[in-house]
């Protein structure tokens, strides 16, 4: 065979291969990322208070009924499960996967579920939240739970994304509006509090509040990754995202960004594979700054 045959039939059809095989990888190779946190805040007994932070599905399927992703949920033995958003998609929605994962997590732990721009744009969504609340997911809509952990309790509060909101002007004074509703249920016991937003472009505003952690997602991680520099774009933050995943500090205030499972717009992700976050709360000194 001739050297350029080679190329042609074997060469080339094989790199086209490797391809696929790669490009599938990074949207289907689920990676999980730990965060440990202390505070002082938390009660008694609480060593070792493992949450699963999820968000952004997307409507996305991870194998036969959703088995690789609930699996790798399951191994991680969380005592919480909270999930900042997008659930569903507008443009590929999937009723059944959307589902399929929440009865697959409700198995596994308490499982807390605040809402994103798509459930949103989603008509089908308001009927699904109520199949949802039925089978004992906690819908967090500018709401606020305690929930029992260690000696005491901790306290979670869910605010719906800024988009709908159609009274006040802007982002912040729609999430301040949002938060204001939440944080009537405020009993002023000074726990510590865990928010539940989709934007995190917002850090300011929760940090201006003072919770110990928000947790968000909707960046997507930038979706296409550049190694060493980072996301190229992301929905409210434009090019070159700062917050667009990991962990960011603001004085006493920390924010966990989820790069999210699924895809939305651009269906394809590099250098940023699905990702669950697990995050480890202990008792103690936490840390603080700019970050």
């Amino acid at each position: 065979m001739s050297k350029r045959k080679r190329w042609f039939f074997i060469y080339l059809p094989g790199a086209i291969l490797l391809l696929f095989l790669f490009l599938h990888q990074e949207n289907n190779d689920i990676v999980v990322t730990t965060h440990k946190l202390a505070s002082h805040e938390l009660p008694q007994g609480l060593e070792g208070y493992r949450i699963v932070h999820l968000s952004d599905l997307q409507s996305k399927e991870f194998g036969k009924e959703q088995r690789p992703l609930l699996r790798k949920v399951k191994e991680l033995k969380p005592d919480l499960i909270l999930m900042t958003g997008d659930l569903v998609d507008s443009s590929h929605f999937d009723r059944e996967a959307s589902m399929m994962l929440m009865d697959g997590l409700l198995d596994i732990a308490p499982l807390y579920f605040s809402v994103g721009n798509h459930e949103y744009a989603v008509r089908e969504y308001p009927e699904m939240e109520k199949e949802m609340i039925a089978k004992g997911v906690h819908v967090l809509r500018n709401a606020l739970e305690y929930v029992p952990a260690g000696e005491g309790q901790i306290a979670l509060i869910g605010v719906d994304d800024p988009i709908f909101n159609r009274v006040e002007d802007g982002d912040v004074a729609k999430i301040n509006s949002h938060l204001d509703q939440a944080l009537q249920e405020d009993d002023g016991e000074g726990h510590y509090r865990i928010l539940l937003s989709h934007r995190p472009e917002l850090f300011d505003v929760y940090a201006e509040r003072g919770f110990e952690l928000s947790l968000a997602g909707h960046a997507h991680g930038g979706q296409i990754r550049i190694p060493f520099v980072g996301g190229m774009y992301s929905p409210g933050q434009g090019s070159w995202p700062k917050l667009a995943e990991g962990i960011h500090l603001q004085g006493g205030s920390a924010m966990i960004v989820n790069r999210g499972l699924g895809n939305s717009i651009f269906p394809q992700r590099l250098f940023n594979r699905p990702e669950i976050v697990l995050i480890e709360l202990s008792n103690g000194a936490p840390e603080t700054g700019t970050r």
